[in-house]
């Protein structure tokens, strides 16, 4: 008897714990779906003004890791309230306003247009290979976090060395190495949710955010060296 309740219990807990997962993947989704318009809004801001184009590649720089990281704090600060939504969707606001510089280099090209929907769709193909994965994959992850971690910070560094390099085959690294970096840790990520490693949506949304950020501003760049076409 005592068997058969433990058993029904456990059952039932498995049950919650598998509809509180779904719920966190859901509302994750809606919001990094939401978080798009003011991305887009931002870039489009930021190309229609030339703000950033204004301030120079090191001044820009360091508006950036500022701006960042210190939006980032806050939304890590308030994600267990309304506030921290509103405070997402500013740091993608702002994001979209870094990303300005670059999308206005690419719509330079003759065939710029068709490069952003390429790096767009691409994108968006990555991120359901890696969602699909995700659903599929049984083992545990959670060892892949560390790995992935240094590779971003060598990433960080390498890009910030090349500001003062300017070296062509050092820039085309990266990006490759970053798309990898960061498809493998939108899977990651994902894998996270859907195992009960991330229980808060907006943690969720932010980090998924930046994985989809940093794979499609390194797609965009290769489309536009490999792609461009002048007039």
């Amino acid at each position: 008897m005592n068997d058969s309740l433990q058993t029904q219990y456990g059952s039932a807990l498995g049950g919650g714990l598998a509809v509180e997962r779904q719920r966190v993947l859901r509302n994750t989704y809606w919001l990094l779906a939401l978080s798009m318009v003011p991305t887009v809004l931002g870039a489009w801001i930021g190309v229609s003004t030339g703000i950033m184009a204004s301030l120079g590649l090191g001044m820009s720089t360091l508006v950036f890791f500022v701006g960042a990281f210190g939006l980032m704090f806050v939304v890590e600060k308030t994600k267990n309230s309304s506030a921290g939504v509103v405070a997402l969707l500013v740091f993608t606001f702002f994001m979209g306003l870094m990303l300005s510089r670059l999308v206005a280099q690419i719509l330079g090209f003759k065939n710029g247009s068709e490069l952003i929907m390429m790096a767009f769709g691409g994108t968006g193909a990555i991120f359901f290979a890696m969602a699909s994965l995700a659903t599929v994959i049984k083992r545990d992850l959670s060892g892949m976090g560390k790995f992935l971690f240094v590779g971003a910070i060598i990433l960080l560094v390498a890009g910030l060395v090349n500001i003062f390099l300017q070296s062509s085959a050092l820039m085309l690294t990266v990006m490759v190495l970053a798309m990898a970096v960061f498809s493998a840790f939108m899977l990651y990520d994902i894998k996270r949710v859907l195992d009960g490693g991330e229980t808060n949506y907006i943690s969720a949304t932010l980090a998924i955010y930046l994985d989809i950020y940093n794979v499609f501003q390194s797609l965009l760049s290769l489309l536009g060296i490999f792609g461009g076409e002048r007039d």
